[in-house]
């Protein structure tokens, strides 16, 4: 074991990460996850990177307040929860247990950066995100709004933090924004807002929540709160991925996330990490990463990028070199301040069939100056990729065989023995080992029928596409005769 990593080993909250990231499993174990590894499979209900609801769930699970406090000894700063909605109370044991880790962890990823912090008169606010895996599997999002608190004279950046499960980033982002307006009046004048919000129900796709409160010398007010009808693509923004990096450049990362390499994103910005990470990840729709996957790394989690296990992770820039001299192989590293690969593997252009990378590529380059909201960029963006997994996987469920109990069996060899193209097979053949085809799969196998989702949507048309030239290709013929 590495020197660095027996020392991340001794550190107070990579502690209780260290067992995930020693824990090496074969392909038909639990999947590796990000800080706070799961420890059994997690149930994969959904067709979603994160997770994803139909409605009627609660939004939250805590909004917390995560400010800079002095150590007991020394002049260093540490960050420290100050506030936290809902109290819990009349906890098992074993809950409280969990939530105390949880709660511990998440001041260590407000403030990440490890920064030697000082009073401040001037801090560009950021907003950002962080994911972690409770014992169970289930995933909690942290959404982040870090930025100087109104007063006069130096200050310290305070973090507001609203912890749940649910993937829908526009929509959390403007629920900080109503958190800080409010921060600004009085700590009192948020907790009305945040019971309102607790106690509404998570809306379906396309549907609108609206909230009634009170803010003093301005009366009550109404608040909307809408989700996007196409649910899919809700918890990502893929704008920041195109003004890091190339479309050339994108297809080679998600070439390499396919096969389940490790990708370490480095950048300036807390945003624009966890915002590339998140869109990655996103463009693997509708497989999920199922490794360690932490969209901004804490200093005092560094070894992660020593780890041998697959990974997607990011890096803040100040730790550029600590990450270059970390014992590591056959890592993607892409810097997306300058837009380039500092480290590859080198075979990343030539994982995916080069007719259906063209393809991708084309799409991409069409219509894209046109686009004006982030709908249609993140529509334009991933529909190429999932067209990709439409023409060289999109036919599994044809070859799931069911027994008399209705327990369904997958015909691999079929599977894959049943495409035409050799190049499209030759990669076929490496996906269906992957644990992003693996975990697909079993859900499927559980299953009668095929989701009914976005990507069952975009099989159906594609099949009724191929027999609609099918048709016209018979008629043509038929008139020469």
């Amino acid at each position: 074991m590495p020197q660095r990593c027996r020392k991340m080993e001794r550190r107070g909250v990579g502690r209780m990460f260290w067992n995930q990231l020693l824990r090496l499993r074969r392909r038909a174990g639990p999947p590796q996850d990000n800080p706070g590894e799961a420890v059994k499979e997690p149930e994969r209900t959904q067709e979603h990177t994160l997770p994803s609801f139909a409605g009627g769930q609660h939004f939250f699970e805590y909004l917390l307040v995560v400010s800079l406090k002095k150590k007991r000894s020394g002049d260093a700063y540490e960050p420290t929860i100050t506030y936290q909605f809902p109290k819990r109370e009349n906890l098992l044991r074993g809950q409280q247990e969990e939530e105390e880790r949880l709660l511990n962890a998440i001041p260590l990823f407000c403030f990440p950066d490890g920064n030697e912090w000082a009073p401040l008169t001037e801090y560009p606010r950021e907003t950002f995100s962080f994911v972690l895996t409770n014992v169970d599997g289930s995933r909690k999002i942290g959404y982040c709004r870090r930025l100087l608190p109104a007063g006069p004279g130096p200050r310290l950046p305070k973090v507001y933090c609203i912890i749940s499960c649910i993937g829908c980033f526009s929509l959390f982002s403007k629920i900080l924004d109503e958190v800080e307006k409010r921060h600004q009046i009085s700590m009192a004048v948020i907790y009305p807002f945040m019971q309102g919000l607790r106690e509404a129900a998570f809306p379906a796709p396309g549907k609108t929540v609206t909230l009634k409160s009170f803010i003093p010398d301005s009366g009550t007010e109404f608040i909307s709160l809408t989700r996007p009808l196409d649910s899919h693509l809700e918890h990502v923004d893929f704008s920041s991925l195109l003004h890091c990096l190339s479309f050339e450049q994108i297809i080679q990362i998600f070439a390499s996330a396919v096969l389940e390499r490790k990708i370490i994103f480095l950048a300036e910005g807390l945003s624009t990490l966890s915002q590339c990470i998140h869109a990655a990840a996103a463009l693997l729709y509708p497989f999920s990463w199922a490794h360690t996957y932490i969209p901004v790394v804490p200093e005092s989690l560094l070894a992660t990028v020593c780890c041998p296990t697959p990974f997607m992770v990011g890096v803040q820039m100040r730790f550029q070199q600590e990450v270059m001299d970390s014992p590591m192989e056959e890592v993607l590293l892409v810097n997306l301040c300058a837009g380039t690969f500092l480290l590859s593997v080198g075979d990343e252009k030539d994982i995916l069939p080069p007719k259906l990378q063209d393809d991708i590529l084309d799409s991409l380059d069409q219509g894209i100056k046109e686009l004006k909201t982030l709908e249609e960029i993140n529509e334009h963006v991933s529909g190429p990729f999932v067209h990709f997994f439409v023409k060289t996987v999109g036919h599994y469920a044809s070859y799931i065989k069911r027994d008399a109990n209705g327990q369904g069996h997958f015909q691999e060899r079929s599977f894959y023995k049943a495409l035409t193209s050799k190049t499209n097979r030759r990669f076929v053949k490496k996906f269906v080992k992957t644990q992003l085809f693996s975990l697909f799969i079993q859900e499927a196998e559980k299953s009668k029928n095929p989701p009914a989702g976005y990507f069952q949507k975009k099989i159906l048309e594609y099949e009724d596409q191929k027999k609609e030239k099918k048709t016209r290709e018979k008629a043509v013929v038929n008139r020469r005769d």
